[in-house]
């Protein structure tokens, strides 16, 4: 009896210490969506920048491109095949797209700090410290609080650019209309970094931590969960900016060749689920939009590029 009477009182204590927590959270939500965008600016030191500068130059990033066969693929959801499966990804249809190369990761805190550097910007939000700069454990972390312009200037900046919708989900899935870049089965915390909402170590006593340093990892891990193509963390980790305006009923009249998405719109497309989302959206079909001019601690991106005449010499591939 007296073991039971104790289980309950630890019961009741981890209760009351989640709904300590989750009202810490609930009140946090307004300082969630402020930090998430512009209200707060970090600035470059003398000898932060100085540090920034000595990085870009000694430290090797993962720009690794990978090219994309010309091919038809199947886009989309099925009901039949995928019960997950929202308005927005309906019909599935084959579709046709001309080769293209693609980013084997996402692009990195490392990477953007050449562009930051470049183009003379401000340090990213998350970057406080020495000066400007991030931890040495964030180099080969993905980017986030980035808006749908940063990642476009970012492409172009670096001779490239944001892939379409049908090219990301084409490098994703392969052409098979398989669930997951790895197949059939479900994602798991084995295969992808998600699911992460709960809090834990350092996060439990400070949530505020949260809406600054998410639980994100490198972009090079998980190889067990790598699209046909060798792509890591397409699903997990940081969703991805596309290039497309977002219309959920677009698939019913997108073109079955190399399509684009809308001509305008007031949201821009992304793919691919975050840390914190759930397994239903956890798949390769998934799709949503939002206002370009989001910043959020969940969101990076990718870039692309037309394929070369001799990209197939210089990169290497994995057979569909």
């Amino acid at each position: 009896m007296k073991r039971l009477h104790m289980g309950i009182k630890r019961k009741r204590a981890r209760l009351a210490h989640a709904l300590v927590i989750g009202a810490a959270l609930f009140a946090l939500a307004p300082a969630a969506r402020a930090l998430d965008t512009q209200d707060i600016v970090i600035e470059w030191t003398e000898e932060g920048k100085k540090i920034a500068q000595e990085r870009v130059a000694k430290w090797k990033t993962k720009e690794e491109m990978v090219l994309i066969p010309a091919g038809e693929f199947l886009m989309g959801s099925d009901k039949k095949t995928d019960r997950l499966a929202y308005r927005s990804e309906i019909p599935q249809r084959s579709v046709y797209l001309d080769a293209f190369m693609i980013g084997k990761y996402e692009v990195t805190a490392l990477e953007y700090l050449k562009f930051v550097l470049a183009t003379d910007r401000l340090p990213q939000l998350d970057w406080r410290y020495d000066g400007g700069n991030f931890q040495d454990t964030m180099a080969h972390h993905p980017i986030m609080h980035v808006n749908w312009y940063d990642a476009d200037a970012y492409c172009k900046w670096a001779g490239k650019r944001l892939p379409t919708e049908a090219e990301w989900e084409k490098a994703a899935r392969g052409v098979d209309g398989r669930l997951f870049p790895w197949g059939s089965e479900y994602a798991g915390p084995t295969r992808a970094n998600f699911g992460r909402t709960g809090l834990s170590g350092p996060v439990r006593d400070r949530p505020e931590r949260l809406l600054l340093y998410p639980p994100i990892i490198s972009v090079d891990k998980y190889e067990n969960a790598l699209s046909p193509y060798g792509l890591y963390q397409t699903i997990g980790n940081v969703a991805e900016w596309v290039s497309d305006w977002y219309d959920q009923d677009y698939y019913k009249t997108a073109p079955g060749r190399n399509p684009k998405g809308p001509e305008t719109g007031t949201q821009k497309a992304f793919r691919g689920g975050g840390w914190m989302d759930s397994t239903t959206t956890m798949r390769a079909a998934m799709r949503n939009g939002t206002d370009p001019k989001t910043k959020i601690n969940w969101m990076g991106f990718r870039c692309a590029q037309d394929a070369k005449e001799d990209a197939g010499m210089k990169v290497s591939m994995t057979k569909e």
